[in-house]
């Protein structure tokens, strides 16, 4: 059943000038870190082992929908003995479940069981029934009785519970006792584990993956009522320091966002299952993070590429924004997760208009501030790089440390230079710490004016970014200006560039003047980009897809010198067809 979600005010655009601030707190200290190291050693003591003993559960209470299809074709894959994702392949035997050498997309994939829900897809029981019988067996015999990283991860063990109980008939149906018993008697071990470690795990979607499975076992294990209402308290906890109140995920990932709906909507299947109603913190900030998801889609349906992630396809989008049961508007202005929204006639443009996310909430972290894609209905026009987190077989580290680049967006780059450090270890360090923005809504017309401080301290230059959208949608206005602030100890000219990343498939042929671009969309209209006050030149580029593999584009690269006084660049992207 779908549930409309009213605006009720929560999208309203406030007028005139507001302030964003990076939080203070930053990655986690060494001493943080010290004593997360050495809380998983005590996972291999013999007191732990204890806190995991209790009762053997007979069977589960219940089974729960599962909330989407998987994907059919993996699944065939993996009956034929291969585990798959984004081009890396594992043999699906002993082995794979052990190995360290395999990326941490496929790790997890493995370790949480959500290959499940794509081998059910496959075909009916009688044929995925062995397949998953002998991985199972292949886990428990590996990690049942041995508690470590990653298998025993709380994230892991949160969404292996819903995975195990949601497919429960595939690989509970076995005649074989002892089989049966192991499979359940870990599920409560693994149950009693995060109960001690959940709010252990990183703040966001693993926190918050922890305490779902912790609510899932109180209503699908005997004897669970202590658990949930316990499990309820952590969660609603979890939710609220990993959704920010506009509902998007702390880390500021679409990708992400999008699993954090589908775990929260795999959550509410349980609670269906047993006939017991949500709280309602839960159903609330489901469609929070609806609203939000939607938010960060362009004209085609496909998310955005920010912080990371990939542009998901609309179709999957579609399938978990229905499994959630929420049908609302996109969230035009999430204040908190800090992306603007632009729409008029076909034309959607989506901006990241909020400091990076803290290192403590955000491996992998990008330097994208005050960059922008555009879409012209369900033609992608200019976007970002996208995909550092991807993974994969596709991407070498070097090639993912440089999605991560503010030269990887479609903003400025001054001095070669990324707005906000990126460190080795993928976490990201100082730069932007501030943003200014002031939206203005008139007669259908959208226009932002945002300022970022990542500069200041090293070249005592602020940018301003100033976007203006027609009210039918044909006409981006765009200026980019460098504004002195404070005083520099050497005043000296800077070099910067302002990029426009293009979709693959446009064709661009820059016109005799030098200073504009025919943009041609194949079956699509026609754009015209033009510029003053800088060199025009057109670039090779690269876009990264839904699948982490990277596709060859073109971007258009304005290039001028900043005096101390500071400059400007202005353009404009135009639809001519």
């Amino acid at each position: 059943m779908m549930h409309d979600v009213p605006d009720d005010g929560a999208d309203e655009i406030p007028v005139g000038r507001r302030m964003v601030r990076a939080r203070s707190e930053v990655g986690l200290s060494l001493s943080e870190r010290l004593a997360a190291h050495f809380y998983r050693l005590t996972w291999r003591t013999p007191l732990h082992s204890f806190r995991l003993r209790g009762r053997y559960p007979l069977k589960l209470l219940a089974v729960p929908d599962d909330a989407i299809a998987g994907d059919a074709e993996v699944g065939e894959v993996l009956i034929a003995g291969q585990f798959f994702r984004r081009g890396e392949v594992a043999d699906a035997d002993a082995g794979s479940v052990s190995r360290a050498d395999l990326s941490t997309g496929l790790t997890d994939y493995i370790h949480s069981f959500a290959w499940l829900r794509d081998l059910a897809a496959a075909g009916d029981r009688a044929m995925t029934q062995p397949t998953a019988e002998a991985m199972m067996r292949h886990w428990l015999s590996a990690h049942a009785e041995k508690v470590t990283e990653p298998a025993w991860r709380p994230d892991l063990w949160g969404l292996r519970i819903l995975a195990w109980a949601t497919h429960a008939p595939m690989i509970l149906s076995s005649n074989d006792l002892v089989y049966r018993s192991s499979v359940l008697n870990t599920l409560a071990r693994g149950a009693r584990h995060i109960d001690q470690s959940a709010d252990r795990a990183p703040q966001g979607l693993p926190r918050i993956a922890a305490w779902a499975g912790i609510v899932a076992a109180g209503l699908l294990i005997a004897g669970g009522d202590p658990r949930k209402t316990f499990g309820e308290a952590g969660l609603m906890k979890a939710l609220t320091t990993g959704i920010s109140a506009d509902g998007g995920v702390v880390c500021r990932t679409p990708e992400t966002q999008l699993d954090a709906v589908l775990l929260l909507s795999q959550l509410l299947r349980v609670y269906d299952a047993r006939n017991a109603p949500p709280p309602a913190f839960l159903t609330d900030t489901l469609a929070r993070a609806v609203r939000a998801l939607l938010g960060a889609t362009l004209g085609d349906g496909g998310l955005s590429s920010w912080q990371g992630g990939t542009p998901i396809a609309a179709e999957h989008v579609q399938r978990v924004v229905a499994a959630s049961g929420i049908r609302a508007r996109p969230l035009r202005q999430a204040r908190d997760w800090g992306y603007q929204r632009l729409q008029a006639g076909s034309t959607v443009v989506v901006t990241d208009s909020a400091p990076p996310p803290i290192a403590r909430v955000a491996g992998g972290g990008c330097a994208s501030t005050l960059s922008f894609e555009l879409s012209d209905g369900a033609n992608r026009v200019i976007v970002n790089c996208g995909g550092g987190n991807a993974g994969g077989a596709f991407l070498s580290r070097a090639l993912a440390d440089g999605l991560r680049t503010t030269a990887a967006h479609s903003t400025l780059t001054l001095a070669d230079s990324n707005s906000t450090a990126l460190l080795s270890d993928g976490t990201l360090g100082r730069g932007v710490g501030e943003v200014t923005l002031d939206r203005q809504e008139l007669e259908g017309s959208s226009r932002i004016e945002a300022t970022h401080d990542g500069y200041a301290r090293r070249h005592g230059l602020l940018h301003k970014r100033t976007l203006a959208l027609s009210g039918d949608g044909r006409e981006l206005h765009g200026e980019d200006v460098l504004l002195p602030v404070g005083k520099r100890r050497k005043p000296m000219t800077a070099a910067f560039s302002v990029r426009f990343h293009l979709a693959p498939g446009i064709e661009a042929t820059q016109t005799a003047d030098g200073l504009g671009v025919l943009l041609r969309i194949d079956r699509g209209p026609l754009w015209q980009f033009r510029c003053r006050g800088a060199k025009l030149t057109i670039d090779d580029s690269v876009w990264i897809d839904g699948d982490g593999r990277p596709l060859a584009t073109q971007q258009l690269v304005v290039s001028a010198e900043a005096p101390p006084g500071g400059a400007s660049v202005a353009w404009t992207l135009r639809r001519a067809g």
